[in-house]
């Protein structure tokens, strides 16, 4: 999966000047950076059938708000919340009954190390590494179907963290979470995953 790189802040100030000014070439080099995790990003919390469209609305906000854009997180997190403000909006819009961030409220913050994992998780992950996993079609079906039924957040959060690599002090930006409650998305996310995979490998 291709991973983007951050930008210096000399070489984003001067690439924000060139897009405000609607060079095309900084234009083109933006959307080569960014676009993917973008749709990464918007597919994780609405899903595959809207996720272009909340990317294509992101992107105009972001082209008609960047005058106004001050700096205070990268210009990479700056979109990732557009973008994720977008695609939580359309998933509100399409089903009002579903919880974006639903079962985080439960779970003491204590419960958790830094990285999201529960202190008194006593589920192992099988020693099989993860491509190994991935390499059975069957599994990784069950495990796609799994992702997918995961609440928007939880989705998000383990794309984002486990995926992506993003840090968790920049996904709690993109998402407007606070730590505590990113941890126990990413625990809830992984505990479903590896129960789907445990489920398989026991038949």
């Amino acid at each position: 999966m291709k991973k983007t790189i951050s930008l210096d802040k000399n070489h984003e100030k001067s690439l924000i000047k060139q897009l405000i000014a609607g060079e095309p070439q900084a234009f083109e080099m933006v959307v080569s950076q960014y676009h993917n995790i973008m749709l990464t990003v918007a597919r994780a919390i609405v899903g595959e059938a809207f996720a272009d469209e909340v990317v294509q609305d992101a992107w105009i906000s972001a082209i008609k708000a960047l005058p106004k854009f001050e700096g205070r997180s990268s210009l990479k997190t700056w979109l990732l919340n557009i973008v994720s403000n977008g695609a939580k909006t359309r998933v509100r819009r399409e089903n009002r009954q579903i919880s974006l961030d639903d079962g985080w409220q439960i779970e003491p913050d204590d419960h958790f190390d830094q990285r999201g994992h529960r202190l008194d998780d006593v589920h192992k992950w099988e020693q099989d590494t993860p491509e190994a996993l991935l390499a059975n079609d069957q599994l990784q079906t069950i495990i796609e179907s799994t992702f997918q039924q995961l609440p928007a957040l939880q989705r998000a959060a383990l794309t984002m963290y486990d995926m992506e690599g993003i840090k968790m002090e920049e996904m709690c930006n993109i998402l407007d979470i606070s730590a505590s409650n990113a941890r126990v998305l990413l625990h809830r996310a992984r505990t479903a995953l590896q129960q789907s995979i445990e489920k398989y490998q026991g038949n």
